[in-house]
């Protein structure tokens, strides 16, 4: 069964496996993928909230489209919702810790609005500067 997890424009595929907890995202090892400890970390939050349950398991993730960060989340969105669906009891753990490990965060940017002559690049709501005197 394939996992999906979405943060902005990441979206990671899991597949699972019986296995000692190892994580291989898009073929290389999550310390050779992330290199950095804090996201390495933050994708393995999961796993150190399931008491070991994630220990019998081996992850491999497919994952495209947006940045670093945005696909740690996105990994870590799938991992937490394999966990879930293997062993409920995780749920109300998970969702009292992190919402976001199980449910996908649906903010976006907000798209362009006109706001006059000139002032395209400027933002989303901003408008041309005026002098008052």
């Amino acid at each position: 069964m394939i996992f999906v997890g979405k943060r902005k424009e990441s979206k990671a595929r899991l597949n699972v496996k019986n296995g000692s907890g190892r994580i291989f995202i898009n073929s290389k090892s999550i310390e050779s993928y992330f290199r950095n400890k804090y996201l390495e970390l933050f994708v393995k939050e999961p796993l150190l909230l399931s008491n070991g349950i994630g220990e019998k398991y081996d992850f491999y993730v497919n994952v495209e489209g947006g940045g670093l960060i945005s696909q740690a989340q996105a990994v870590r969105q799938a991992i937490g919702r394999c966990l879930v669906h293997h062993h409920k009891e995780l749920e109300k753990i998970f969702l009292e810790y992190d919402r976001n490990l199980l449910v996908f965060d649906s903010r976006r940017n907000e798209p362009h609005h006109s706001s006059g002559k000139g002032a395209s690049k400027r933002g989303s709501r901003r408008h041309k500067q005026r002098s008052k005197r």
